[in-house]
């Protein structure tokens, strides 16, 4: 959500409000809440809502009642705020929600289409005897597409949360429940910093009265 509001205060531009922001934070924070569903289903943590569809969907969506639609649901309602807030949500839920989450995991980037977790982890350098290298994508063999590496399907792939922690081993009666928040130094960076921006961006549009 720091890294939403840090993106959030650039992409917006002179759309960005109290309202716009709020929007955007929301959206991104509903992707967790799939981790909920597996204690219903069985899986779904990192699938059912962290995945590229979703947002791909929502792009069409809008693109249609926009360009397609002889009068636009958004355009009526919202005006040019509501469509810049749309897009800039939808981006937001792909990259600071769904993509950001495979740095430090795996998602299920086209499920239910293709159910398979991905992790993106890797480095880029210049070498002297090698020239450029990354270790991001494989590129896959036989002449196949490049593609993030692939960790296993939903029933391959047990993704335990402090919401489900998965069932207790011999050794504990009530397994410990972890609901992690700060994993490493670039997130804390990363989470002070976003949020020092955003409400800068807050505070100073409240003095110059620019608040919509």
């Amino acid at each position: 959500m720091a890294f939403a509001g840090l993106v959030a205060t650039g992409l917006l531009g002179g759309y960005f409000d109290k309202r716009s922001l709020l929007v955007v934070l929301v959206a991104v924070a509903l992707i967790d809440f799939d981790s909920f569903i597996p204690l219903v289903t069985g899986f779904g943590h990192r699938a059912i809502l962290h995945n590229l569809l979703v947002p791909l969907l929502g792009t069409g969506a809008v693109a249609v009642d926009v360009f397609l639609r002889d009068e636009s649901y958004i355009l009526d309602r919202w005006g040019a705020w509501g469509l810049r807030v749309a897009w800039v949500t939808l981006f937001c839920y792909a990259v600071t929600g769904v993509l950001l989450d495979m740095t430090d995991g795996v998602v299920n980037l086209l499920w239910p289409l293709h159910d398979q977790f991905y992790t993106l982890d890797g480095k880029i350098e210049l070498s002297d005897q090698r020239g450029l290298v990354q270790t991001f994508i494989e590129f896959g063999g036989d002449g196949g597409p490049p593609t993030p590496e692939a960790v296993g399907s939903t029933d391959d792939v047990d993704i335990t949360t402090g919401v489900d922690p998965g069932e207790p081993t011999e050794s504990e009666e009530d397994p410990e429940r972890v609901f992690p928040v700060i994993g490493a130094t670039w997130e804390l960076l990363l989470f002070v910093t976003g949020t020092f921006v955003t409400a800068t961006r807050l505070t100073l549009d409240g003095e110059t009265g620019t608040d919509k």
